[in-house]
């Protein structure tokens, strides 16, 4: 059995780390959630801090489990956040992975966002809730997300963290490539 504990309740978050695993690792994944604090803002509105949101998620995870399950298992945590780019503001997400010591950080593609959600974030509303709000929509964020209802369900909030996932699972697939971690 292989165990990833994921730093999240959020459906979208535990299948895209079983769906990515299972793809990478070609065997069955077990996922155990844990509801686990980012240390940071409920919206981060920075990289910077979207990604010590991530890597603060596996930490907690980490300092939470028994030593076999430290040295065994599989972590992931992905923060969603937003910042505002010279082509103009955008979410994103950061993948956090932890697995035998090693780590691998990622980013994730950018969705532009239309200035007035980003103006909602700004006064500190969370992007899900502003989404619900302009959409009709109930708590999309443990659904397609903000990429599903601005693409047309054409990407949504899983499939993005699905990918940036398995790419941040190179470091693991070719580890003499990565400096032999």
């Amino acid at each position: 059995m292989t165990e990833c504990i994921v730093g999240s309740e959020n459906p979208v978050k535990i299948n895209a780390a079983q769906v990515a695993l299972a793809k990478v690792l070609n065997k069955s994944i077990t996922i155990t959630p844990m509801a686990v604090s980012s240390g940071v803002a409920d919206q981060p509105l920075s990289q910077e801090d979207t990604r010590q949101g991530a890597i603060n998620r596996i930490n907690a995870c980490v300092n939470n489990v028994s030593q076999s399950r430290r040295e065994h298992s599989w972590f992931v945590a992905i923060e969603g956040g937003v910042d505002h780019f010279a082509d103009g503001p955008a979410t994103f997400a950061y993948v956090a992975i932890y697995h035998q010591g090693i780590w691998s950080v990622n980013r994730g593609a950018s969705l532009p966002l239309p200035g007035i959600i980003y103006q909602a974030l700004e006064e500190g509303r969370e992007l899900g809730d502003v989404m619900d709000d302009v959409f009709a929509t109930n708590n999309v964020k443990q659904k397609e997300g903000a990429i599903g209802l601005l693409t047309n369900n054409l990407a949504t909030r899983q499939s993005i963290y699905e990918s940036v996932l398995i790419l941040a699972l190179a470091k693991f697939n070719h580890p003499q490539l990565y400096g032999g971690i």
